[in-house]
């Protein structure tokens, strides 16, 4: 994208108008409808005047933090339709940066995208660790959001947004013993209880939590349904009502752990979909190369010389329209 030649001093801070527009530009280019032609329509808004760039690169810098615009947000502003929600929804995207005050920022608050206000956050493409008091550790995997609560009544992670990655501080059986409460992670689909273990949770698509448990064991209660014990070497999925029956946990699963995407004859449409997680922006795949298959490890830190690898190993080529608009085509 172009960029303006000069960006702004402080004193020549945006407006409320122009901070205005550039949120509805991060709500349409978020959309899941936006084209090239937005893009090229965005980097003329922006070499239009100094105060538009200084507005986009707020509105950018927000979107980057916290890795999207949620889901709730992505409206199809492009349909006249939809005007009155592209503009509450843009208002709402204010309220983040800051020009919107008072009643506007407690009901946005309390709208679906609460990751954005979570206690600890990660990026797209960034992972970060969480020390617990407890001596416990949370890795946050890529656009993750968590809440913790931990005193000597309860321990509590809220998964917000993401994939987390759970080792229970060393003593925690003989907490148990004790009639000490075990480390819980609450999802909206339930609750986990680590019983002395290594465990990573995951908020899928389609309203369920992933869960695989590489030592010791966690119970799953979901919120209108049995528990269940799942044991060390598997792994389950569950809803609001249902918990799936165990499946082995392959050795490689949690790769993602150590910074790796570790692919085993995967599609690759999956795959594509699998590293977009880790890269800001939009990766698409042609229909028409959707079915090649891919093998491999690939470091999640370099998202560019991932794509450059699929380039050279497999018939397609790396189409950038943007940094953040990329689709592999047929070679």
């Amino acid at each position: 994208m172009s960029r303006a030649a000069r960006v702004p001093a402080a004193a020549d801070a945006p407006g409320r108008a122009v901070l205005r527009e550039a949120a509805q530009w991060l709500v349409r280019l978020n959309s899941g409808h936006a084209g090239p032609q937005d893009w090229q329509a965005l980097a003329r808004w922006r070499a239009q005047d100094a105060a538009h760039e200084q507005a986009w690169q707020r509105a950018e810098r927000l979107s980057q933090t916290f890795g999207a615009v949620p889901a709730g947000l992505g409206l199809p502003v492009l349909n006249r339709a939809h005007r009155g929600a592209n503009r509450r929804a843009a208002l709402q995207v204010l309220a983040c940066v800051g020009v919107v005050p008072g009643a506007a920022y407690l009901g946005w608050r309390h709208l679906p995208w609460q990751p954005w206000v979570a206690e600890h956050r990660t990026a797209t493409g960034e992972q970060r660790s969480v020390q617990l008091a407890d001596g416990s550790e949370v890795l946050l995997n890529t656009a993750t959001a968590v809440d913790v609560t931990l005193n000597a009544e309860q321990g509590m992670v809220r998964l917000r947004a993401g994939e987390i990655w759970v080792t229970t501080a060393a003593d925690a059986p003989a907490r148990g013993h004790r009639g000490a409460p075990s480390l819980l992670v609450e999802t909206p689909q339930g609750l986990l209880r680590a019983l002395g273990t290594r465990f990573a949770v995951r908020l899928a698509d389609g309203g369920e939590t992933r869960v695989a448990v590489a030592e010791g064991a966690v119970e799953i209660a979901p919120r209108q349904g049995p528990a269940r014990v799942l044991q060390a070497g598997t792994q389950c999925h569950f809803t609001a009502n249902a918990l799936s029956a165990p499946a082995p946990l392959g050795e490689l699963a949690l790769a993602w752990v150590h910074g790796v995407l570790y692919a085993d004859n995967l599609r690759l449409d999956a795959f594509t979909a699998e590293l977009s997680r880790y890269r800001p922006g939009i990766v698409r795949c042609d229909p028409a190369v959707a079915g090649l298959r891919i093998s491999g490890a690939f470091q999640l830190r370099d998202t560019d010389h991932v794509l450059a690898m699929l380039a050279g190993t497999l018939p397609v080529q790396v189409v950038s329209r943007t940094r953040y608009w990329v689709t592999l085509v047929p070679a």
